[in-house]
């Protein structure tokens, strides 16, 4: 007799800070990357995420939660941050988005 086994489909969460004014830090789980930018962050941003979601091995569609640095931190910097959180949410039919205060 053969047996399926199902696995659930494990969450993978994504973090996003966009509060600082030269960095650009995500977090994949429990893995943190951090990107060095000056200008350009909001076109930055999302590449970056899909080269992090590229190397360990997941797809945007495999994103169960999305969450943001609620700042402090500039204004402009935190709008993108959460614009693109706001995107990938509505994209992937998410709950809504939850901001939080990250510890690295």
């Amino acid at each position: 007799m053969l047996y399926l086994r199902i696995l659930e489909k494990l969450p993978m969460n994504l973090y996003i800070d966009t509060s600082k004014l030269d960095k650009l830090i995500i977090k994949i789980n429990d893995k943190v990357y951090e990107s060095d930018v000056r200008l350009q962050k909001s076109q930055l941003l999302l590449p970056f995420i899909l080269e992090k979601l590229k190397e360990n091995g997941f797809t945007t569609r495999d994103i169960s939660e999305v969450e943001i640095n609620e700042g402090p931190g500039s204004y402009t910097g935190l709008r993108v941050g959460a614009s693109v959180s706001q995107t990938i949410i509505w994209g992937l039919n998410l709950s809504p988005l939850h901001p939080i205060k990250l510890n690295y």
